[in-house]
């Protein structure tokens, strides 16, 4: 990870609603989060209604002007927009605007260059970003200006940044066959614990539910944890005793967040995976987040995704002394009490 300038990341956030998207503010709400956890300030933000996204600038040329304005008056340093953009939408923000921008993408790798801690995890989103990388280097566009450092450029480095195609391309190939390597001696610890008659229990949820917490309450021990996104990437496994003789496993994994880049889900699937090989899945949802119906619908998304909705499974509302009168509220808001 390289160092970034100790001076203030003023933040402008863009969002672009479409006829008929759900969740668009959970989605703005939790861009803001992600680029507070990045170390940003978030200045203020840019909403807009429109049929379709602008092929060439994303927002429509007038809305542009106004945002070019907002830019400049509030000093803005970068701006991060709340979708995928294309190579040509982001040179052509940049250009019009004046200032670094990346996408909601980028901003979740460069969150998990920040929080990867193994040699693991720091492969895992090497990978990412180098992936996300390869289509974007297109002249003197985002990825090839990167002098300044800050939000955006953490993870491989300035210089992996300046590689041409062919050199990032045998950089994948590269960490991929050392993920590889790390994924055999995963899958030969794997196999022996399932070959255990220990029973297997897997936490899973969204980024910030609690899963940490609850893991190191359970087993005394002590593994970082924070209110924070994306406290934890790689997974942990423990053994606990719940009375008697009877011992369990528990795995902690990384928590999921809705528009979880496909760079990501691919490079980590050995990790997300810890959770698909155990006999029981405890589901923690935090229970005083406003939006903790979309939460689970994103969580049992992506278990459908990775085969795990068959497994059986426990629903744990956390957080719950932070929701007042909530065991009188009607089954409709938490339909999963009994």
């Amino acid at each position: 990870m390289i160092e970034t300038e100790k001076k203030e990341e003023r933040v402008l956030l863009i969002g672009v609603e479409l006829q008929g998207m759900d969740s668009f503010d959970l989605s703005m709400e939790e861009l803001a989060s992600l680029a507070k956890t990045a170390g940003a300030v978030v200045v203020d933000s840019y909403r807009q209604k429109r049929e379709k996204y602008d092929s060439k600038t994303f927002v429509g040329s007038g809305k542009l002007e106004e945002i070019a304005l907002m830019v400049d008056a509030e000093e803005i340093t970068i701006v991060i927009v709340n979708n995928r953009l294309t190579p040509r939408q982001n040179v052509n923000l940049e250009e019009v605007l004046g200032v670094k921008v990346i996408d909601r993408m980028q901003l979740i790798l460069d969150i998990f260059a920040m929080r990867a801690r193994s040699h693991e995890g720091k492969l895992q989103v090497h990978l990412a970003q180098l992936k996300y990388l390869l289509p974007r280097l297109v002249g003197q566009g985002i990825m090839l200006s990167r002098q300044a450092g800050g939000i955006g450029s953490r993870g491989p480095g300035e210089s992996q940044l300046e590689l041409n195609r062919r050199s990032v391309r045998n950089q994948i190939i590269d960490i991929e066959r050392q993920l590889k390597v790390i994924e055999k001696n995963r899958a030969t610890v794997r196999e022996k614990r399932l070959e255990s008659s220990t029973f297997k229990i897997g936490l899973i949820g969204y980024t910030n539910a609690g899963k940490s917490t609850i893991m190191n309450t359970l087993t005394s021990k002590t593994q970082y944890d924070a209110d924070e996104l994306f406290a934890t990437l790689d997974a942990t496994t423990k053994s606990i005793h719940l009375g008697g003789n009877l011992q369990v496993t528990l795995t902690d994994t990384v928590g999921f967040i809705q528009d979880l880049p496909t760079e990501l889900v691919s490079s980590f699937k050995s990790t997300l995976e810890e959770s698909k090989h155990v006999d029981f899945l405890v589901h923690v949802i935090d229970a005083s987040n406003p939006y903790h119906e979309e939460h689970e619908k994103t969580v049992l998304s992506i278990m459908k995704d990775l085969d795990m909705e068959d497994i059986p499974r426990l629903t744990l509302y956390n957080k719950a002394d932070l929701v007042e009168g909530f065991h009188a509220y009607p089954n409709a808001i938490y339909p999963h009490l009994c």
